[in-house]
């Protein structure tokens, strides 16, 4: 590191040439018989001191920028406490090999677009940019195209295993690692804590449903539980978590295997449609609900539980918005007889791009984004929860951010959705069939349909 990239950013931008000061500067400056600086010359001198500091300030800064790799960062934009282009600040100062430009997206909410300007770039096959973050629904695309770097030979299986399972396999296509993790999400079960009458939270979908029918037939509740019907990418990820909950699948590992219409995916749709036509838990309106129309009646003190991420526990402890602050629990969703809790995962992660003419300079910058004390940071100051295990477990993250660590449960089980090239196509097929067979009832032949489509596009 030269002597410039050490120096306080103060003195950096004052140079370190003779006369930058300008205090040096009028002590030189020639004197009238009072004992001031003459009007005019004073000026002049002071003046040619800050173009001579600005041509120092300058050529350090063409000095450094010529001493470091400078390779390109685009990701979507994500802020907190502080920004993504703060974090990547923090690496530029704190090494000087390296030097990161952010080119800054849409926010995730505008997936769409963030979407299509990776694909842009990144179809180029230029090298533009070195690294990317990408949800997670869009790495085997990425990884099929040929636009991600394998990371296997930089990031081993001793590094590897530090993640969350269900993260690290969203991160692998063909068998190589072509992601390497950043911050996950996943689906979780909201409760109210009040309404629960000595019963432990429900582990088994039976069991919530029990739960959720004593408290509607007693008046605790209007509503037993709410989740997201709409006809959109969040029926998908409801749909993840109760098939994989009762031990099925959409996919099978070769991602061309379609298990749509097996006996353990066709049961798990059934019990949705349930909720509505049957048991009653749920009212017809969450066919239309995605994230927020379902959060609101849980927050405002009308249902017993709810299905959503875990955005929503902050608003539930605002009392500007809450009529249940201090009543509410999160716990792993519930399973089926026989299977296991899971959870749609969600999140963004990094991508190397393959043509990338600074290979080392990119694969050190992502190594420092997901170390685990950069994952601390991003947790602590942006609230976007680790990827790594351990991460959870730091004294930092529970003074800073206590709902987060108790989330480590819920996360060991996130299972990604289908992972394909084709996820663009498949999710589509996949909301439409979904949504058909829970207003009309048809399961069995919707599924079937929707295999047969589906099977056409991930075996082309």
């Amino acid at each position: 590191m030269s002597k410039s990239d050490k120096m306080p950013r103060g003195a950096a931008e004052r140079g370190s040439g003779a006369g930058s000061d300008p205090s040096e500067t009028v002590e030189a400056m020639p004197h009238d018989l009072t004992g001031q600086p003459r009007a005019g010359s004073g000026r002049r001198a002071f003046l040619g001191g800050v173009a001579l500091g600005a041509a120092a300030l300058g050529a350090a800064r063409r000095a450094r920028a010529a001493d470091r790799t400078e390779i390109g960062f685009a990701s979507a934009k994500f802020f907190g406490k502080e920004t993504v282009a703060q974090v990547v600040e923090m690496y530029n100062s704190s090494q000087g090999r390296v030097h990161v430009s952010y080119d800054e997206l849409p926010p995730p909410s505008d997936s769409t677009a963030v979407h299509q300007l990776l694909v842009q770039q990144l179809a180029r096959r230029n090298g533009s940019p070195d690294v990317f973050t990408q949800d997670v629904i869009w790495i085997a695309e990425f990884a099929g195209a040929g636009w991600a770097l394998a990371l296997d030979d930089a990031f081993g299986a001793e590094v590897r295993k530090d993640y969350f399972p269900g993260v690290g396999v969203a991160c692998t296509w063909g068998g190589k690692l072509t992601a390497l993790p950043w911050f996950i999400d996943s689906g979780m079960l909201y409760y109210r804590t009040d309404l629960l009458g000595g019963a432990k939270v429900p582990e088994t979908w039976d069991e919530l449903v029990k739960i959720a029918q004593a408290t509607q037939k007693s008046g605790g509740a209007r509503f037993g539980f709410l989740w997201q019907g709409k006809q959109a990418e969040v029926l998908v990820c409801d749909l993840v978590s109760f098939i994989t909950g009762n031990g099925g699948a959409i996919l099978g590992p070769d991602g061309k295997t379609v298990l749509l219409d097996e006996e353990k995916t066709v049961a798990a749709v059934e019990f949705m449609r349930d909720t509505i036509a049957g048991t009653k838990i749920s009212p017809q309106d969450v066919l239309s609900w995605d994230e927020e129309p379902s959060r609101r009646p849980f927050t405002g003190g009308q249902a017993a539980f709810l299905r959503n991420w875990s955005y929503v526990y902050t608003i539930a402890q605002d009392p500007k918005v809450s009529s249940v602050v201090g009543k509410v629990g999160v716990a792993p969703l519930p399973h089926f007889a026989g299977g296991q809790s899971s959870a749609c995962l969600g999140g963004y992660q990094y991508g190397v791009n393959a043509s990338t003419k600074k290979r080392e300079a990119a694969l050190d910058f992502v190594h420092w984004m997901s170390s685990p004390a950069t994952q601390l940071h991003f947790a602590t100051e942006l609230g976007l929860a680790p990827t790594r295990a351990a991460v959870f477990d730091e004294p930092a993250l529970a003074k800073s951010q206590p709902f987060m660590q108790t989330l480590k449960p819920v996360f060991v089980g996130a299972t990604p959705r289908p992972v394909t090239p084709k996820y663009a196509q498949v999710t589509l097929v996949l909301q439409s069939a979904v949504s058909r067979a829970l207003a009309e009832g048809n399961v069995k032949q919707a599924l079937s349909g929707a295999k047969e489509r589906i099977a056409t596009i991930v075996g082309s």
